[in-house]
């Protein structure tokens, strides 16, 4: 598990075919202290296994869905990531919880500059439209954010400066995707609610939870 606030903007230096995937080797300094082998690492929200450790990064390999459901498949060279090791117990949730588990891929439709901060919209897929509501979380490119706006599958995100430095959104564009973890709280409430009868997947909204008392 992760919480959704970057530790470090690494950078991919290298990018090797493997079968049926990619191996990864990422630039890393900060997080590198208590990294091992095995370990979990959150890589543009994407939870990868730390499979080597160099003096300047470490190794992860890619494949499958994760390809196909995430932006890894688009990295380049010298691209810059956000990095996030996996929580342990002494940890201070700070974000909200975030799995790794992508659900989908975002496109910026927006980047507008308000004085120090930056208003962020991007278009999320449909499927994901039911999981998001005013004020609640959401996972973008593994960065714990709060929904500021929403209109259908329009989301604005209000980023502050240290936000914007920190992590890879200074260097994104209109038209780039992001990775998209919806708050799995309220993927539980609606697959809890499924199985008690009371209102299916499909049937289930932010109207459906306030009628049954929620």
């Amino acid at each position: 598990m992760f919480t959704g606030l970057i530790e470090e903007l690494g950078n991919i230096k290298k990018i090797n075919p493997i079968k049926g995937g990619l191996n990864l080797l990422i630039g890393a300094k900060d997080i590198l202290d208590d990294l091992s082998v095995d370990d979990s690492v959150a890589v543009n929200g994407v939870c990868l296994t730390a499979t080597k450790i160099t003096d300047s990064g470490f190794w992860v390999d890619a494949v499958g869905e994760t390809l196909q459901k995430t932006t890894i498949g688009k990295f380049k060279t010298n691209q810059k990531v956000n990095l996030e090791r996996a929580v342990s117990l002494n940890t201070r949730l700070g974000g909200h919880m975030v799995q790794g588990h992508v659900n989908g891929k975002a496109v910026i439709s927006r980047i507008t500059k308000l004085g120090k901060n930056y208003a962020l919209d991007v278009i999320i897929d449909k499927q994901l439209e039911r999981y998001t509501i005013l004020e609640g979380s959401i996972s973008l490119d593994g960065i714990s954010l709060t929904i500021a706006r929403l209109s259908g599958t329009s989301i604005g995100i209000n980023i502050i400066p240290h936000t914007w430095a920190n992590t890879n959104l200074a260097q994104l564009k209109v038209g780039d995707h992001m990775n998209v973890e919806v708050d799995v709280i309220a993927k539980y409430v609606e697959r809890l609610l499924s199985f008690s009868g009371r209102v299916s997947e499909k049937e289930l909204t932010i109207q459906k939870i306030k009628d049954l008392g929620f």
